[in-house]
């Protein structure tokens, strides 16, 4: 559909080498970090990347002081393909192997997030520049569908995506991944993130350029953006964090509740576990990674693909731990970065099933920094995976108020991701 903005992510021809690969060299994840490497003027090494960010303050001088001052971008200016070679390549794929001999999903979102972020540095890309004054980075993963449940660990991917709605300081970036096979690309994932742009030092918001959008089908996505934005209001809005429950919330709560009671004793202190179900006190699994340089972004920062990654490996074990078997992805969504995470952060992660129906398991990850010399604990992020089994599994019953609300909460991501 676009041209792609940058040379050294041109789209390679495609021909039918074999079934899963493609003849000729193609731009791969590697090349995208080192160009956003170029674009922020990060180092690989940690000393000298720590100077180099320290240099970057005198970028400042370089920022919009409106959003007016910066020329409208249209949406083939930021469109991307990307290429991940694991049939063509084969000594690639050991990275992206699992035990079982499929594709490890967190390496995957860890290649969306770094793509996500260099469509949003190719939007903002000023050629009279030689880096960027912009801190982009990701402020929340909105959605990803899952196409198709399988990905084949000897088959090509290709990843496409470019910018579809722009706030002031904000960033919607679409993205899609398909995989080569039997002499085609087939659609594999379709994912959304939104990303905002800070000053060079990463403190305060900085302004990006204004899209504009060009014919039917570009108006549509940008609607479709602004659309997304009023959604993630409303969600927000009426999270059970700042409201009560709504009516029928208050029925279920209340079922839930009654379905729990000893009929011996009748009393409200008796609770009785119903046949197949799982108190959700006990649907829990647990995690800790200590944060080193090795996982840092470009900005100092720990990367939000590692902790992507670190959340889905611990939310897909506790799944299969829960539903007794080895589940699928159905979906991610309200991926939520609330702080970023220093190098150095002890990161307490912490596993819950919190609703189930028929055969699939929604899952909520929540990360947290521990501080042991205050004892202090800040959440940094929260995590939403559904899941599906390949039989039906235990219902999950809470039995604390806290608990009625992440299973309504659950709920309510389940009913959004599966119809």
């Amino acid at each position: 559909m676009f041209p792609p903005r940058f040379g050294c992510l041109r789209p390679a021809a495609l021909a039918s080498r074999s079934l899963c690969s493609r003849p000729g060299r193609a731009p791969d994840m590697k090349e995208v970090r080192n160009r956003l490497r170029e674009i922020v003027g990060a180092s690989t090494n940690w000393s000298d990347h720590q100077q180099a960010l320290a240099e970057r303050t005198s970028l400042s001088s370089m920022l919009a002081k409106s959003q007016s001052d910066l020329p409208p971008k249209s949406m083939k200016d930021s469109f991307l393909e990307v290429h991940l070679p694991l049939g063509s390549e084969p000594q690639l794929k050991e990275k992206y192997l699992t035990f079982h001999n499929t594709v490890r999903f967190g390496r995957i979102l860890e290649d969306l997030d770094s793509l996500a972020v260099l469509i949003s540095y190719s939007h903002t890309y000023n050629t009279a520049l030689k880096r960027s004054p912009l801190s982009i980075v990701t402020a929340l993963v909105d959605k990803i569908d899952m196409r198709h449940h399988v990905i084949y660990p000897d088959c090509d991917v290709k990843f496409t995506g470019h910018v579809t709605w722009v706030g002031r300081t904000s960033i919607e970036a679409k993205m899609h991944m398909t995989q080569f096979r039997d002499g085609a690309y087939a659609p594999v994932l379709d994912a959304t993130f939104v990303m905002v742009a800070r000053d060079p030092e990463n403190k305060k918001a900085a302004f990006v350029n204004p899209l504009k959008p060009e014919g039917a089908e570009e108006e549509t996505l940008f609607q479709e953006g602004e659309a997304n934005k009023s959604r993630r209001v409303d969600l927000s809005t009426a999270s059970l964090l700042k409201v009560a429950p709504t009516a029928e919330e208050r029925k279920i709560v209340h079922s839930l509740f009654l379905n729990t009671l000893d009929n011996k004793t009748v009393s409200f202190r008796s609770r009785v576990l119903p046949p197949n179900a799982v108190w959700m006190q006990d649907a829990k699994l647990k995690g800790l990674e200590i944060c080193h340089p090795q996982q840092r972004n470009i900005f100092n920062r720990i990367f939000g693909g590692f902790l992507m990654r670190k959340a889905y490996e611990l939310g897909w074990a506790n799944a299969c731990a829960f539903g007794g078997c080895r589940p699928s992805l159905v979906a991610v969504d309200d991926i939520l970065f609330q702080k970023p995470v220093e190098i150095g952060s002890l990161l307490l992660l912490s596993s819950q099933v919190c609703y189930s129906e028929g055969k699939y398991i929604q899952v909520r990850v929540h990360s947290e920094v521990f501080d042991p010399l205050t004892r202090t604990h800040n959440t940094t992020n929260v995590f939403h995976f559904t899941f599906a089994s390949d039989r039906d599994v235990p219902s999950v019953i809470p039995e604390t108020y806290g608990e009625s609300m992440l299973y309504l909460d659950g709920k309510r991501h389940f009913n959004q991701t599966v119809p």
